[in-house]
C-alpha cells in the first residue's frame, strides 16, 4: 500500500517536471520568434538607414512638440502674471461696492395660503360686486377733479402716520418735506384738499409707514396675508397698520365706531373709483391673479423699503 502511493506521488512531480519543461520551451520559443522578426530588417543596410532617417525624423517631431509645450507654458504664466497684476493697477483708494441694506428675497412665504386665497376670493367678488359699481356711480356724480381733492384731503389728515415713520428711521429730510406739506396743504390748500405743496414747491408726498419701520430694523416679511377688505399684506405690514391706527387723526376727530367706519368706507370707495381699470388689467394679463398680486405686493414693498 505505501508504494503505491510512493509511486503515485513520483508520477505527481514527475508530471509537474513535464508541464513546467513544455511551458519553458514554448516560452523561449514565442520570445525567439519576436526578436527574429524585430531584429531581422537591421541586417541589410538600406532598411537601417531607413530606419535612422525615420527615427531623427521623430526626435525632430518630439522637439517640435517640445518646443509647443514650452511656448504653451510661458503663455499661460504671462496670462497669470497679467491678471495678477491688473488689480495693482487699479487706483488704492477705489473702494467696493455697497452691499444692500436689504437683502432682497425672491418671494414672500405664503404658509396661510389656502385661507389667502379664499380672502382673496372675497374681496375679488366684494370688488367687482360692490365697490366698482358704486365707484362707477360715484364716478358719474362725482367729477374726478373733486375725487383728487377728498384723496389729497384725507392724505393730508394722516401725515402723522409719515412723520413719525420718518423720524423712527431718521430721515431728516422727509421729515422737513412732511411737515412744510402739512403746513402749505393746510393753509393754502384749504384743509388739504389742493396739494399745493407739489404743484408749487415741487414737494412730493413721502409714503412712510410704521412696516418700513419694522423692516429698517431689521424685521423681516414674516408671510404673506390677503386680508378682508384690506387685500395684500404681510404679517410685517399688518403689525404697522394696527399701530399706524393709533396715530391716525380720523380715530380720534370721529369717536363713534359707526361715523369711523363710515368715512373710512367713503375713502376706500374714493380711492376705488380713481383706480378702476387696475385691478383688472392685472387679473386679465395673468395664469394666477392670486399669486400675480401676491409678487407685485412683495415687490412693490421692497421698492418702498429700499427708497
Amino acid at each position: 500500500m505505501g508504494s503505491i502511493v510512493e509511486g503515485k506521488r513520483f508520477m505527481g512531480v514527475c508530471n509537474r517536471l513535464w508541464f513546467v519543461l513544455v511551458f519553458g520551451l514554448v516560452f523561449w520559443g514565442i520570445q525567439g520568434h519576436r526578436d527574429i522578426t524585430w531584429a531581422a530588417p537591421f541586417d541589410s543596410g538600406e532598411d537601417a538607414a531607413s530606419l535612422q532617417v525615420s527615427m531623427a525624423g521623430h526626435e525632430l517631431v518630439q522637439m517640435a512638440r517640445l518646443d509647443e509645450d514650452v511656448a504653451k507654458a510661458s503663455a499661460s504664466e504671462g496670462k497669470a502674471a497679467s491678471k495678477a497684476e491688473k488689480p495693482s493697477e487699479e487706483p488704492e483708494d477705489s473702494e467696493a461696492w455697497p452691499e444692500d441694506e436689504f437683502p432682497e428675497e425672491s418671494f414672500i412665504p405664503d404658509p396661510l395660503e389656502p385661507m389667502n386665497r379664499a380672502f382673496f376670493a372675497f374681496n375679488d367678488a366684494a370688488y367687482f360686486w360692490f365697490f366698482k359699481p358704486v365707484g362707477e356711480g360715484y364716478s358719474v356724480v362725482m367729477p374726478e377733479v373733486l375725487r383728487v381733492s377728498i384723496r389729497n384731503f384725507f392724505t393730508n389728515l394722516s401725515m402723522p402716520i409719515r412723520l413719525v415713520s420718518s423720524l423712527l428711521q431718521g430721515k431728516i429730510k422727509s421729515v422737513g418735506m412732511i411737515l412744510v406739506r402739512f403746513v402749505v396743504n393746510s393753509s393754502a390748500g384749504f384743509l388739504g384738499f389742493q396739494d399745493v405743496a407739489k404743484q408749487a414747491l415741487g414737494y412730493p408726498i413721502q409714503d412712510e409707514d410704521l412696516g418700513q419701520v419694522l423692516a429698517f430694523y431689521g424685521v423681516g416679511p414674516g408671510f404673506y396675508l390677503n386680508l378682508p377688505f384690506l387685500g395684500a399684506s404681510s404679517l410685517r405690514d399688518t403689525v404697522g397698520w394696527s399701530g399706524g391706527l393709533c396715530l391716525n387723526p380720523l380715530d380720534y376727530i370721529v369717536e363713534d365706531w359707526w361715523p369711523n367706519i363710515g368715512a373710512r368706507a367713503f375713502d376706500m370707495t374714493n380711492k376705488a373709483s380713481l383706480r378702476i381699470g387696475e385691478y383688472e388689467a392685472l387679473k386679465d394679463a395673468s395664469l394666477d391673479p392670486y399669486v400675480a398680486m401676491r409678487d407685485a405686493y412683495f415687490q412693490y414693498r421692497l421698492n418702498q423699503i429700499e427708497k
